[in-house]
């Protein structure tokens, strides 16, 4: 006998047997057991998800010798033949073969007649959005009306191209794309059933090959079988598809968390001695970033991942900011990739661009090529150390973040290390929070949880600040840390940070004052820019003149303030 490929093989020829489609199955048993049955169905959904199987065991449930039922015998000569594709009243179309209306007309002209061997008629119309307009309009009244014999099921890979009038007269049922676990978890069956020896991680593979298809998953599980001499395994299955070691994905994280850049292009370097598919290694590495995400918003999800091991120590090494900025910088250098000179440099200047970008807590945000950055290990430091960071205590949940504008305001000279012993503050006075704030050694979303707090009450060894609730999402244990940081390098010695909400606020102390944050501050002050902005438009006079010349008015928000060095800095 000759071989069948897995994907017939084990093709469900029960409801049971279907992967991922509870939702459709839970509604066609219930119609079937209950006798409600509509004379169209609709199945809709990608390819390989079972829109055929599924429509192939309904009609088995519907003419099974046994009666009509959610579980058809599958051994009475009906059941058999639906099987085989031998049923001569299951009449199957393939609609990208027959879109004349000529042939629509020939087929609905047998609608009328009895079946020949079972209970139903059913006509199977495959990739029925493939139908002409006139093959459409041929199949309305039909479709509507149909002899109560007859039962109509039809499936697309795109409803979207199906008449509206279609659809209303249908029961349209949405296959899902299978999770790659689904698919994994049924591929370890069927190799089970099959004697066949496989590695887990080579399943996990094929899997995630798939992208959603259990169809395509079972061409890729032969393929894999054939490739391996009857053995799955991981080494086989990477060498199949393409695939780059984990390892190596790993590699560019850890360099990643180090801010190494010669690590990152050695990575690089060793990759491309296999000729790897570039697309696919930043697609494993935003596979990684998001595992790491993951990792650090629910700690619990690290138990469930095949990688946590490798995963799980970056994810306290890596700032949550930085995740996210290098999985948007990595998704944004994949659409990009195919436009660069070639792959490896594409995906370079993708991973550079990671550390280019990457925020700073000094004032530069270069690093020398080869040499991690000093601020990757201090920012990985822990606040137990009270002689150089600050204790910071926020009584206020945090329950969402804001990004703020980065700065690039230099620190002055004269604010001394905290090993150096006490140096001369600024000029900026020390009640003025605002010239504090812009002495900090800071940059982004730190810099702006700054700007919109005010100077409570000062100790020596004690700092109260004042949170406006508008920068609530601001406050983080990270950007509480850096500006513990800054701020005993500023004053030269360990003081004790406390950052209160606005309602927290000393009795003695004005509410007005409250709102005087830097960051009001600066809105108010591009405010009175923009009023004035406008104001010295509307009384040019040549302005003037066009407007009466030709009944004109200026645009909403086409008129916008110069930007001068102080704004900039600010």
């Amino acid at each position: 006998m000759s071989y069948q490929v897995l994907a017939r093989k084990w093709r469900p020829r029960r409801f049971s047997e279907l992967v991922g489609q509870e939702h459709v199955v839970r509604a066609l048993s219930n119609a079937l057991d209950h006798d409600r049955l509509h004379h169209a169905y609709l199945f809709t959904g990608t390819r390989g998800v079972g829109k055929t199987t599924l429509a192939r065991i309904l009609a088995k449930s519907l003419n099974c010798e046994a009666g009509v039922g959610s579980n058809p015998c599958g051994e009475c000569s009906a059941c058999r033949e639906v099987d085989e594709g031998r049923f001569v009243d299951l009449i199957e179309v393939d609609a990208a073969s027959r879109t004349k209306v000529d042939q629509t007309r020939e087929l609905l002209d047998n609608v009328p007649y009895a079946p020949v061997r079972g209970r139903y008629k059913v006509y199977l119309i495959d990739e029925v959005h493939m139908f002409s307009d006139s093959s459409f309009n041929a199949l309305l009244k039909t479709l509507e009306e149909p002899p109560p014999h007859v039962k109509f099921l039809l499936a697309t890979t795109d409803p979207r191209k199906v008449p509206i009038t279609v659809l209303s007269r249908c029961l349209q049922f949405n296959l899902k794309r299978l999770a790659p676990e689904q698919i994994g978890a049924q591929l370890d069956r069927i190799l089970s059933a099959e004697h066949i020896d496989a590695d887990s991680d080579a399943t996990r593979l094929l899997a995630l090959a798939a992208d959603g298809s259990m169809r395509d998953a079972l061409s890729l599980l032969d393929q894999a079988i054939v490739y391996g001499a009857g053995k799955v395994g991981d080494a086989d299955v990477r060498a199949m598809l393409g695939s780059v070691d984990r390892s190596r994905v790993h590699g560019l994280l850890e360099a990643l968390a180090d801010n190494d850049v010669d690590a990152l292009l050695r990575v690089v370097a060793e990759l491309a001695e296999s000729a790897p598919d570039f697309s696919d290694v930043l697609k494993q590495l935003l596979r990684g970033l998001h595992q790491i995400a993951l990792f650090q918003a629910v700690p619990e999800a690290a138990g469930l991942s095949l990688e946590s091991e490798a995963l799980s120590p970056l994810a306290e090494r890596i700032d949550v900011e930085d995740v996210q900025l290098y999985y948007q910088i990595g998704l944004i250098g994949q659409r990009d990739l195919p436009l660069a000179p070639d792959a490896r440099a594409g995906l370079e200047m993708v991973l550079l661009r990671m550390l280019a970008f990457r925020p700073s807590d000094g004032d530069s945000l270069s690093t020398p090529v080869g040499k991690p950055a000093p601020q990757a290990a201090s920012r990985r430091e822990s606040v137990s150390a009270p002689e150089r960071t600050a204790a910071v205590e926020s009584p206020a949940p945090v329950t969402s973040r804001s990004a703020g504008s980065p700065s690039t305001n230099p620190a002055p000279s004269g604010v001394a290390e905290s090993s150096a012993g006490i140096a001369a503050p600024p000029s900026a006075g020390d009640s003025d929070w605002a010239g504090i704030v812009a002495a900090l050694k800071l940059a982004g979303v730190s810099r702006e949880l700054a700007n919109n707090c005010v100077l409570g009450e000062r100790d020596d060894d004690r700092l109260v600040l004042l949170l406006d609730p508008n920068g609530a999402s601001l406050s983080t244990q990270a950007t509480r840390e850096r500006l513990g940081k800054a701020l005993n390098d500023y004053f030269g010695r360990p003081m004790r940070v406390e950052i209160r909400h606005l309602e927290a606020r000393p009795v003695d102390m004005p509410a007005a004052s409250l709102a005087d944050t830097p960051a009001r501050r600066r809105e108010r002050d591009d405010q009175a820019r923009q009023r004035d902005a406008e104001q010295a438009i509307m009384n040019d006079p040549l302005v003037q003149e066009v407007q009466q010349a030709f009944d004109a008015t200026p645009l909403p928000g086409s008129i916008r303030p110069a930007d001068n060095d102080s704004h900039k800095q600010r």
